[in-house]
């Protein structure tokens, strides 16, 4: 089987759209931005998950039947080479950030179009990003619920993330039980977007620090109890500098 790409030319990533938009998506599955959301958790997840496990999720539970082994081939590689752009994009930050590697969704040519003059399907922008993002999550629930759990700043991040994909902002006044979220404006779904670079690198880099083994303190060895003290008291040790 040939080696995935590093990243996915433009003739790729039409091609992966277009697979996703017949086999995936009318079986409840992925499209192509969905996919890049999906990915993106994946990648920084606490825990790997294998492709085994996250594929058939992709096609809406269960991988389509190709028509040939070669086919067959070709898609894994579309997928894992999709895998890879969104790894280096998690490595890469936010900081001169390549094309190739920006985040997979639809947005506005120009990002000051005023939201009146775009389409009501337009103003989502990366609502299908984020719902895949949290597909991803699901497959690695136990590791990220600890990492929730340990680190406030995780949970700002997916509730941003969340934001997206509600298309709300939550109230958090307890006073209030019953007010209504706040919707979340079209200006607001652009800053969140174009801070999700920076959200995976961090998460990206918690990620491997977690994985590097840390090296344990070492303790000088000192004089065994019954040694003479090395304080030259002529003392045993025990008795002398290593009493409790």
């Amino acid at each position: 089987m040939a080696t995935p790409s590093p990243y996915l030319d433009d003739e790729q990533i039409q091609r992966l759209s277009d697979l996703l938009d017949q086999r995936a998506v009318p079986f409840r599955g992925m499209n192509l931005e969905a996919l890049d959301g999906f990915l993106s958790a994946l990648v920084v997840a606490p825990s790997p998950v294998p492709q085994e496990a996250w594929e058939p999720v992709v096609w809406g539970g269960k991988a389509p039947s190709w028509g040939s082994a070669e086919e067959a081939a070709e898609v894994r590689n579309l997928l894992l080479g999709h895998w890879n752009m969104c790894a280096a994009r998690a490595r890469n930050g936010e900081e001169d950030l390549p094309d190739h590697l920006m985040p997979l969704m639809w947005l506005p040519e120009d990002p000051e179009d005023d939201a009146q003059a775009l389409a009501e399907d337009e103003l989502d922008v990366g609502r299908e990003w984020a719902i895949g993002f949290f597909q991803g999550v699901a497959l690695a629930e136990d590791g990220w619920e600890r990492w929730l759990d340990e680190h406030d700043w995780i949970g700002e991040i997916f509730d941003l993330i969340e934001r997206l994909a509600t298309g709300e902002v939550a109230d958090a006044d307890e006073g209030e039980p019953d007010r209504a979220p706040t919707p979340l404006g079209y200006r607001d779904r652009l800053d969140i977007v174009m801070d999700l670079p920076a959200m995976l690198a961090d998460l990206n880099h918690h990620h491997f620090t977690e994985l590097t083994p840390r090296e344990p303190i070492r303790r000088e060895e000192g004089p065994g109890r019954n040694e003479p003290c090395s304080c030259g008291s002529g003392k045993k040790y025990k008795k002398c500098c290593g009493k409790a």
